[in-house]
């Protein structure tokens, strides 16, 4: 069973940044994609940015130039470094994982909050 564990939310200032990491119980490098997406109240869950094999990166047009992700197949881990934060930004984040390209995001950790807040 693939356990994915998210760390690194909190409240941060407009402008100001956070790194969250989501550490796998395998091997991050065996999976085909993995992903960050986000949950607002009252609003649904959507993908943020998401690493497919071999390093193909994707990001959703709000995010792009202020996150950045990353992977470290040796620490099993995938990173999401937030730059420039927004209130608007303010979420739950939850890390994915998807094991095959036929195949929806399968895997999800606990989630991370993430207040962007003066």
């Amino acid at each position: 069973q693939v356990q994915l564990v998210e760390s690194g939310g909190g409240l941060v200032q407009p402008g100001g940044s956070l790194r969250l990491s989501c550490t796998a119980s395998g091997s991050v490098a065996s999976f085909y994609a993995m992903g960050w997406f986000r949950q607002a109240p009252g609003k649904q869950r959507e993908l943020v940015a998401e690493i497919i094999h071999p390093n193909n990166v994707y990001y959703r047009d709000s995010v792009k130039g202020r996150f950045t992700i990353s992977r470290d197949n040796v620490k099993n881990t995938v990173y999401l470094q937030m730059n420039s934060l927004k209130p608007e930004d303010t979420a739950v984040y939850y890390c994915s994982a998807k094991r095959d390209v036929a195949l929806g995001y399968l895997y999800w950790g606990q989630g991370t909050q993430v207040t962007v807040s003066s």
